[in-house]
């Protein structure tokens, strides 16, 4: 399972350090979104792939 670290605060809810499992990756028409989920199962996030790269550093 792959794990994200956020690395900078993301809109006010998440601050940064924050870890997450991506539980789910789609695409359909060539728009890729991301669900991540915290790693004390807390919450879930959809992201756009952009969002992905900008707020996030993957793990494993």
């Amino acid at each position: 399972m792959k794990r994200y670290k956020l690395m900078k605060d993301f809109k006010g809810i998440y601050k940064k350090g924050t870890t997450f499992f991506l539980i789910s990756e789609s695409e359909f028409i060539g728009v890729k979104e991301f669900v991540l989920q915290t790693r004390n199962l807390d919450g879930k996030i959809i992201l756009s792939e952009k969002e992905l790269k900008n707020h996030f550093r993957q793990i494993y």
